[in-house]
């Protein structure tokens, strides 16, 4: 693979999906409001309810609104990266991703950069939440824009791969919405995006927080919130990139444009 050839890709593929993006007005505006939601009312109505001990990374008390801030975060990356996983599966109904994959550069290549296409997105998009969230009053260290960064960044391809191997494992677009909502709603709730696990625990719900132990939001969240205030939640960070890793290899090993998921066994499409 020559590395004009693949810059070239990736131009192509990026631009694409600018474009795309650029286009769909509604798609910017409705990935910020639900965060914006949560901020601005949820937040007011809740922070007498949870109230926020203090725990790391934080040095003493805070509102609930900056608790939440990492959790919305990570909510944006993850209805971004199901949104861009959708747009794979109508590429693959409408026969762009049969014509994508027959470049002469791995398969695996290609789909990295939609993946990093997509993260691109979902990162401005976190920082555009940010700026608004600072409009409002919520305060996050100024540095810690800078040291959450590559964090977010590798929070962001996670999700994406996520949504990946989701779009493999979905042949139909009308089925999509569903296994979108089956995936986001537990993975965000069952998570310490809203409040902390420690509060789980001391409720009694420990099944609930065991869940939430193998959930790979919960230390997406973690890691973004250790990030913002410079300090490396390392265990959250490592299983953030062993999971992109996992799901980007599966989705790699499984995607098929004209099948979707090809059953290995017997080699047939299931």
């Amino acid at each position: 693979m020559r590395l004009s050839h693949a810059w070239f890709a990736l131009q192509a593929i990026a631009g694409r999906e600018v474009a795309k993006f650029v286009r769909q007005g509604g798609r910017f505006a409705s990935a910020l409001v639900r965060p914006l939601l949560w901020l601005v009312v949820f937040a007011a109505g809740f922070q007498n309810v949870f109230g926020v001990s203090i725990i790391p990374p934080y040095d003493t008390y805070i509102p609930y609104q900056v608790y939440i801030v990492p959790g919305l975060l990570g909510m944006v990356l993850l209805f971004n990266g199901m949104q861009s996983s959708l747009a794979m599966v109508y590429d693959r109904e409408m026969g762009m991703m049969r014509l994508l994959l027959t470049a002469p550069l791995p398969r695996g290549y290609l789909l990295f950069a939609k993946l990093l296409a997509g993260t691109v997105l979902s990162v401005l998009q976190a920082y555009v939440f940010l700026v608004i969230a600072w409009l409002f009053g919520v305060e996050v260290p100024w540095s810690g824009w800078l040291t959450a960064l590559p964090v977010i960044v590798l929070a962001g391809m996670m999700l994406g791969a996520l949504g990946l191997l989701l779009s493999v494992q979905v042949r139909q677009l009308e089925n999509f919405a569903g296994t979108m909502n089956f995936v986001i709603f537990p993975m965000f709730f069952v998570s310490p995006a809203l409040y902390p696990l420690w509060k789980l625990e001391e409720s009694g719900a420990a099944i609930v927080h065991a869940v939430a132990q193998w959930n790979p939001f919960t230390h997406a969240v973690e890691a973004i919130r250790f990030a913002l205030y410079g300090q490396l939640a390392a265990t959250s960070l490592a299983i953030v990139v062993g999971c992109l890793a996992v799901f980007f290899i599966l989705a790699v090993r499984g995607y098929d444009p004209q099948r979707g998921m090809l059953r290995r066994a017997g080699g047939k499409p299931g």
